[in-house]
């Protein structure tokens, strides 16, 4: 082997040993600071939940905040060690960014849902527990998600209804005020006297201890029907309530106006007989 040759391999030797120690001592710091990212991800996010427990927040809401700062720090790390390397973290971004475009348009109503979902979580119109109904969508929410919102309906049946549905429309919440009104009409017979049924009404709701006094529930006449002379009963009761003193009510009412003589009608109707039909029917 000659002395060219000998320098050669030499040098191609220093190269390689430099370029072993420089690579391995990235690798090697990569390795550290991935290490160290996924160790202060899950205890920055840890740490938050704490502070969101103890600030007593949403129990729907803790862990999608935690999530998104969990896999923040984490993206942070992988475009850090990536960095290491020498790749361009400009150019990653930017790559990243134009998948996203790329996917945003391919999912759009995911999307969608994932905004609905976050408007929701943020906003809250309703909670864990509440009954809701926008019409079409009805039942006890049971859990919000990014992408849908699950219920159970009042015949037991679960719902997963998507979030953009929820939030792009009217929605009742039976459940988020104290209280809540009790109306129930009830007819009686035009031959009955209006005062006395009104009085006996009253007198049942006054009797029932879970219907509020203020606002004080009363007995009116509202209408004049075909047959019947149409009273409203309204009364104010606690929401939790509001189901068993309606039906309470309502099977008393008969009685209530038994008691004073006073009768439910159903529908009925007179018959006019001319001489013209009663020949006919005669012949």
């Amino acid at each position: 082997m000659n002395i060219s040759a000998a320098n050669h391999l030499s040098s191609i030797w220093d190269f390689l040993l430099e370029s072993g120690l420089h690579y391995g001592l990235n690798a090697v710091l990569a390795i550290v600071t991935l290490a160290v990212g996924w160790w202060l991800s899950s205890r920055f996010a840890n740490a938050l939940d704490r502070v969101m427990t103890r600030a007593s927040l949403d129990a729907t809401l803790r862990p999608v905040l935690r999530s998104v700062l969990l896999w923040l720090v984490r993206l942070i790390t992988l475009v850090a060690v990536l960095g290491q390397f020498g790749v361009q973290t400009a150019s990653i971004i930017a790559v990243l960014g134009a998948a996203g475009l790329a996917i945003g348009l391919a999912l759009q109503g995911t999307l969608q849902n994932i905004a609905a979902g976050m408007m929701l979580l943020f906003l809250r119109p309703f909670q864990v527990g509440e009954y809701i109904s926008n019409g079409s969508i009805e039942g006890t929410v049971d859990e919000i998600g990014l992408f849908a919102t699950k219920l159970t309906k009042a015949d037991g049946i679960c719902l997963f209804a998507p979030n953009n549905q929820l939030w792009n429309s009217a929605l009742t919440n039976f459940s988020r005020n104290n209280t809540r009104r009790i109306d129930m009409p009830v007819g009686i017979s035009y031959k009955d006297n209006p005062a006395v049924a009104i009085k006996a009404l009253k007198e049942l709701l006054l009797a029932d201890e879970r219907i509020l006094a203020t606002p004080a529930p009363f007995v009116v006449v509202t209408d004049h029907a075909d047959s019947a002379v149409m009273l409203n009963l309204r009364a104010w009761t606690t929401t939790s309530q509001y189901w068993d003193v309606r039906w309470s009510i309502a099977q008393k009412v008969q009685a209530a106006l038994a008691a004073v003589n006073c009768t439910i009608p159903f529908p009925m109707r007179e018959l006019h007989i001319t001489r013209e039909a009663e020949a006919k029917l005669a012949a």
